[in-house]
């Protein structure tokens, strides 16, 4: 699904998608809840701190809703680190979902880094 013509947004929801579904694998096929909701909730939350962004009403304001989204794809990568290597999530599923988080975290860092520059 396509929420509108930002890109940014568009990859975001689409992770957040394959979070979802990944929890519910998870927990169907491994029976493990607490990592895996730690990870639902992290994994969602960026996508969510961006739409909050977008309706910032100052620079600051936006700049700490990036903040807090890209801190929350950090801890994304984490609970995926974390599921792996506890024999909960396949080898290749975690390639891809961190392969992703990591492409969006390198996003978030530099707009995080541009607004920084702008505000001096």
């Amino acid at each position: 699904m396509k929420l509108n013509n930002n890109p940014l947004q568009n990859k975001l929801y689409d992770f957040a998608l394959l979070i979802v579904k990944l929890h519910k694998s998870i927990v169907k096929d491994k029976r493990e809840f607490v990592l895996s909701k730690q990870l639902l909730r992290s994994g969602t939350s960026v996508g969510a701190n961006i739409m909050e962004a977008n309706g910032a009403i100052s620079k600051a304001d936006f700049s700490a809703k990036m903040s807090i989204a890209y801190k929350e794809c950090l801890e994304t990568k984490y609970w995926l680190s974390l599921l792996k290597d506890s024999n909960d999530l396949e080898k290749e599923k975690f390639q891809l979902l961190f392969h992703k988080a990591d492409e969006i975290a390198r996003i978030l860092f530099s707009i995080l880094k541009a607004t920084r520059i702008n505000k001096r």
